[in-house]
């Protein structure tokens, strides 16, 4: 039996979504300001949103005229908006592999409902075959996936000179792994995610050719209102220079300024990265050498260095009924939420009985190694009750 471990994580919040703030996070930024309550249109925070905007684009590295905007609702907003302005000019080739991707072929399909979409789709943990994939039409596709714990590691596949756009939703990847945007048409990630941020605010990304698009090409849809990137007919530069679409929260935007700064004083973007390594090297040692678990996603070229997925590994798991590996998975994540170890660890609803925990950057290496220690000790508790 695995001795109860003595030391807890600093930081217990291992959620996928919102995620942990940065490390020795506090409200004090807003102390030094007078912009709350102040209207988003006002020139202070409109130079604020700029600015968010501005070391975002450095911190990325975007190319030379790509442009950047924050949407209202989230990533998923964004993606949305992406999806309803610039889809529906050519065929579309959807890879999914987790939840939300799926979620973007079901959009594409049955609410655009257009007619010419082919998927290449994977269970959970698995990657599926795109030696298929058209570039010459749009493709849309996930860069990792919280869900299911497989990430796109390699842009490799994309060629640089395509007549379709690619759209990629990159939540949980944004400044947690290295992209090569130029490879990518439209991006979208949100706050929540790698940053830590707050909720409800998404971030749209686009290249000249998805600008382009914008430009010469009036979808046969109604557009609502918070999706508009279009003004009397024409591209709406104002909204990628600050003039959002909808109101936003001057706290949200400040929180993101504040880890932004935070990421430029440890290391930049490349700091980021050796934090992100740290992480999944952890805890992937563990479930390498661990008796009781492993990856959900057993091809190591896939896998997700932000959101790792994993289940137990003992033959009487799989042999149960999913009500019954379900219920076990709950027994785990109780003891380990009593003991105030970890909040949030088990899988997404729909994806297989599994656990997950957030490894992106905004998370120590030394509170995922005590976690792993209590897995140990959590799994052994719930399997003798």
């Amino acid at each position: 039996m695995t001795n109860k471990p003595n030391l807890k994580p600093q930081v217990n919040k291992f959620s996928s979504g919102p995620c942990a703030k940065r490390p020795n996070w506090n409200a004090n930024f807003l102390n030094d300001t007078n912009l709350l309550g102040r209207s988003h249109r006002s020139k202070e925070v409109l130079k604020v949103i700029n600015e968010v905007n501005s070391i975002s684009s450095e911190l990325l590295n975007l190319p030379e005229g790509y442009k950047i905007a924050i949407i209202a609702a989230s990533d998923t907003g964004a993606f949305e908006a992406a999806m309803w302005n610039m889809l529906g000019v050519k065929g579309v080739d959807v890879i999914y592999f987790e939840a939300f991707g799926s979620e973007w072929y079901k959009a594409i399909t049955e609410q655009l409902r257009i007619k010419d979409v082919r998927k290449y789709s994977a269970n959970f943990g698995q990657f599926p075959d795109i030696s298929k994939v058209d570039f010459d039409r749009d493709v849309v596709f996930t860069l990792n996936g919280t869900t299911s714990g497989v990430c796109i590691n390699d842009l490799s596949f994309i060629p640089k000179n395509r007549k379709g756009l690619t759209f990629c939703d990159a939540t949980s990847a944004a400044f947690s792994m290295p992209i090569d945007f130029a490879k990518l048409d439209v991006t979208t990630y949100s706050w929540q995610k790698s940053l830590g941020g707050e909720a409800q605010h998404g971030v749209l990304i686009l290249s000249p050719n998805a600008v382009s698009r914008i430009k010469d090409y009036t979808p046969n849809w109604p557009l609502p209102k918070i999706y508009q990137l279009k003004k009397k007919g024409e591209f709406n530069a104002s909204v990628f220079e600050g003039s959002v679409i909808n109101t936003t929260s001057t706290i949200c935007i400040l929180d993101a300024l504040d880890t932004l700064n935070w990421i430029k004083d440890n290391g930049g973007i490349e700091g980021m990265y050796k934090r992100v390594n740290e992480n999944f090297e952890t805890i992937s040692d563990f479930l390498k050498n661990s008796p009781n678990f492993e990856n959900l996603c057993a091809d190591e070229k896939y896998q997700s260095r932000t959101s790792v997925c994993f289940k137990p590994s003992q033959n009487w798991f799989k042999e149960m009924s999913e009500d019954n590996q379900r219920k076990f998975i709950d027994k785990v994540a109780s003891i380990l939420q009593e003991e105030k170890v970890a909040f949030d660890i088990k899988g997404y609803n729909s994806a297989p009985p599994s656990f997950r925990v957030w490894c992106g950057l905004t998370v120590d290496s030394s509170d995922i190694k005590i976690l792993c220690d209590w897995f140990e000790y959590a799994y052994e508790t719930a399997r003798k009750s």
